[in-house]
């Protein structure tokens, strides 16, 4: 118990203060520590959330695999033998021979045609991604903070884009090129995604805008382009941050469609999607050939909208 301070009146009543804690600290209790930003409490709340571990462990293990894929094997993925042709079923014989998922018609690895797959799909999802967010987050800025002319314009080009059949216009687009490398697949998907990025962000400068610190900042004389990058911008980008990870999952999805439809990546290079093409049309023979393609391919877009969803529920203040 605290030491206490005795005090009484000069006609000897008990003061209706005693019993009064002997240091303001103590009354006081423990000093408040320094106020966490939305940034910080939003980590914590994701290091305790399981399914971002677990998401985020997926995540680095798929990238560790798309950037040196030689790590986890040394097979070529392109080199076939005619005498492995009837050995697409997995077997213990595959298995020491490093060769875990068999080999398709070609007498390709499968293992190491799914590992090394993985380089264009995850490349393909993270470029348009990156390419959609700074697109749509510049116009959804201009929109949303100017409006006026600016927020007509923009608005009345992203209803335009927007209803176009995203797979369908990206058909379209590819269909209309020649070259088909991995530049052309993510330009040919940017022209067409931006749109739901755009949006997002218009509604969220709009709604910051009019909070007191960027009222502040305008008075004090701040230049635009100052509110815009300093107060806007950090507070208004976590609803794109969510959309876009979200989004990274279709992107992946959305190229390894184009590559089974024959829209996507060239034909020597290494996709899932066509790796998912070649192994339809031995379904029923040989069904090995298609589900492991299709299960790296599901396992992760599985792991990008899990990722998504927990960066959702940590930076959305109304889920607290």
């Amino acid at each position: 118990m605290p030491e206490t301070i005795k005090t009484s009146s000069t006609d000897g009543t008990p003061d209706i203060a005693a019993d009064i804690p002997a240091t303001v600290a103590e009354a006081a209790g423990p000093a408040p520590g320094k106020p966490r930003s939305l940034a910080a409490d939003a980590w914590r709340d994701l290091r305790r959330n399981p399914f971002f571990v677990i998401s985020a462990v997926l995540i680095l293990l798929l990238v560790a695999i798309a950037i040196f894929p030689g790590w986890f094997t040394s097979a070529d993925p392109n080199k076939g033998d005619l005498r492995n042709h009837f050995q697409e079923k997995p077997s213990y014989t595959h298995f020491f021979q490093a060769e875990w998922f068999g080999y398709d018609t070609q007498g390709r690895s499968i293992y190491a045609r799914v590992l090394f797959g993985a380089r264009n799909s995850i490349t393909v999802g993270i470029l348009v991604t990156l390419a959609v967010s700074i697109v749509g987050s510049v116009l959804g800025m201009l929109a949303g903070y100017f409006g006026g002319i600016w927020d007509a314009i923009i608005s009345r080009l992203t209803d335009v884009f927007f209803g176009i059949p995203f797979l369908l216009g990206t058909m379209v687009v590819m269909n209309a090129v020649t070259d088909r490398t991995v530049w052309t697949v993510v330009g040919a998907l940017a022209l067409l995604g931006w749109t739901q990025i755009t949006r997002v962000m218009r509604g969220s400068v709009i709604t910051t805008k009019h909070s007191d610190y960027v009222v502040a900042a305008r008075a004090l004389g701040a230049s635009t382009w100052r509110i815009l990058i300093r107060h806007i911008l950090p507070n208004a980008a976590a609803p794109v941050i969510v959309v876009a990870t979200i989004a990274l999952g279709g992107y992946i999805t959305a190229e390894a469609t184009l590559s089974f439809l024959g829209m996507g990546l060239s034909d020597d290079a290494i996709s899932w999607g066509s790796d998912i093409s070649d192994a339809a049309k031995q379904l029923r023979n040989n069904p090995y050939m298609l589900f492991f393609p299709a299960g790296m391919l599901s396992l992760t877009v599985l792991a990008f909208i899990m990722l998504g969803d927990a960066v959702r529920d940590a930076l959305d203040p109304k889920l607290r």
